[in-house]
């Protein structure tokens, strides 16, 4: 519960930032451990789609799916030359 509610604020204060790309990612695990995959989508300063991902991670934790994600979002965002996200 608390963590839409964060993302509801920062969604709100986001959008006024032009130049900025936002970034929501998601890990989830089938069982623990089990088979995780992991995603993420990026969205410019008016909400425009920018480019997603998804990517199977074999037998893991949840955690580890989550975890994974953000960090794999920080580099395809690098590989796509976004510098403010």
């Amino acid at each position: 519960m608390v963590k839409f509610f964060v993302l509801f604020l920062l969604d709100g204060n986001f959008l006024h930032q032009a130049g900025w790309v936002k970034i929501n990612t998601d890990g989830a695990a089938r069982g623990y451990p089990g088979l995780a995959t992991c995603g993420g989508i990026f969205r410019g300063s008016m909400g425009e789609f920018i480019g997603a991902f998804s990517a199977f991670l074999e037998v893991q934790t949840a955690l580890f799916a989550e975890f994974y994600g953000v960090i794999h979002a920080t580099e395809e965002a690098q590989k796509m030359g976004l510098t403010n996200v």
